[in-house]
């Protein structure tokens, strides 16, 4: 993690009496999921932050921070493990 994603991620929080410890946007009740979740739903910049008039860029680029050190994290994680096979069947 570079000194940048370092100051973005001091913007994400996770205090078990917001939010029930979900991430969220330091000083909102904004969780990181909904960010996402709105940018997967409708990926126009004008919505989110009509839907969040609290965000700014800069939040954004905070969440998806966010976000990518997660997937990184359990990306490490599962290489680490031993893999099963996956079925592409259903059941």
């Amino acid at each position: 993690m570079n000194k940048g994603q370092a100051t973005l991620l001091d913007r994400i929080v996770r205090d078990p009496e917001i939010m029930v410890g979900k991430p969220t946007v330091r000083g909102t009740r904004i969780t990181v999921e909904a960010v996402l979740e709105h940018l997967v739903a409708n990926p126009d910049l004008d919505d989110l932050f009509a839907a969040f008039p609290r965000l700014t860029v800069e939040i954004l680029e905070a969440c998806l921070a966010y976000a990518q050190i997660r997937v990184q994290g359990k990306r490490g994680e599962s290489a680490s493990r031993k893999r099963s096979p996956v079925s592409t069947t259903r059941a």
